[in-house]
């Protein structure tokens, strides 16, 4: 038999924090619409957010 690991492979940046966010309905339904529409998970609208608002922060 093989030595070797079944799963998946280690990530090269995992993501180990997380972060509680307080939310109404009305922003989860927006977020839920944004995850649909591009077809991604909460989490990545919320990074792509911060990016987003980061990056303009720096002009």
């Amino acid at each position: 038999m093989s030595s070797k690991k079944l799963g998946r492979p280690p990530s090269d940046n995992p993501k180990i924090e997380l972060i509680r966010v307080r939310a109404d309905q009305a922003i989860l339904n927006m977020l839920d619409a944004c995850a649909e529409k591009l077809d991604t998970t909460r989490s990545d609208i919320i990074r792509k957010g911060i990016k987003k608002m980061y990056d303009d922060l720096q002009k």
